[in-house]
């Protein structure tokens, strides 16, 4: 799975990145270790005046589907699995409809112990230093409690998807992130692209991701901590 991740670029770097044409959400800090249910900056496409539109926009990080009646499944929906992505209920029409990309400096795993012991953590992350592009799904809920025509009506929440993680990276955790090349991050975002059959075909062509995995220190696992020195490895 994909539980923790670090985005401590800014801006206009992201923007620059993936050809951001609009910005939509408030300012947010970096951060090396974003969890479940904060809000993060991801890439998607909207059709607006009869074209696709490329934006970079805050969302909650747990997918919340529109016919939820309450925003706690969201909790329970931060991971998407590639092998049945078109076919869950939850996120077949995001499938089809709502794709996104998650930009990441780099995820975090924990390796469980042959023997006894705490399970350890490992930071995975581009050899050349480059931000990765995690492939998503969003969804918007409306909120029951807030008038139709309010402004903050519709919450915006996404999903990371995950799959078999390669044999460089299965000995650590059995799951990873669908991790997107550069050269399918416009075929993702299409939102032309409908059909469940070629959603499949696309995610069934991208390649295994060469990360570096480190060892990190155990504090990444308080959300309450919060620094560059959790992505710094240790002996």
């Amino acid at each position: 799975m994909c539980g923790r991740y670090a985005n401590a670029r800014r801006d206009q770097e992201l923007a620059d990145r993936f050809h951001i044409a609009e910005l939509i959400g408030g300012r947010l800090d970096p951060s090396w270790n974003v969890a479940p249910t904060q809000d993060v900056r991801a890439v998607l496409e909207r059709v607006e005046g009869g074209h696709a539109m490329r934006q970079l926009r805050t969302l909650r990080w747990g997918l919340v589907p529109s016919w939820a009646k309450d925003i706690k499944v969201g909790a329970r929906l931060i991971n998407a699995r590639a092998e049945t992505l078109t076919e869950k209920p939850a996120f077949r029409k995001a499938a089809s409809r709502r794709r996104l990309i998650v930009p990441m400096d780099g995820y975090y795993e924990w390796q469980a112990p042959e023997g006894k012991g705490r399970k350890q953590p490992y930071y995975l992350t581009d050899l050349d230093g480059e931000p990765l592009a995690a492939a998503g799904l969003y969804e918007l809920w409306p909120d029951p409690a807030k008038d139709d025509g309010a402004d903050d009506r519709w919450l915006w929440t996404f999903t990371v998807i995950t799959t078999t993680a390669t044999d460089t990276l299965g000995h650590i955790h059995d799951r990873s992130p669908l991790l997107l090349p550069q050269d399918r991050w416009d075929d993702w975002l299409d939102p032309e692209l409908t059909d469940a059959g070629d959603v499949d075909a696309l995610i069934a062509s991208i390649p295994e991701p060469h990360l570096t995995p480190v060892k990190v220190g155990v504090a990444v696992g308080n959300v309450r901590n919060n620094s560059p020195a959790l992505v710094h490895p240790i002996e």
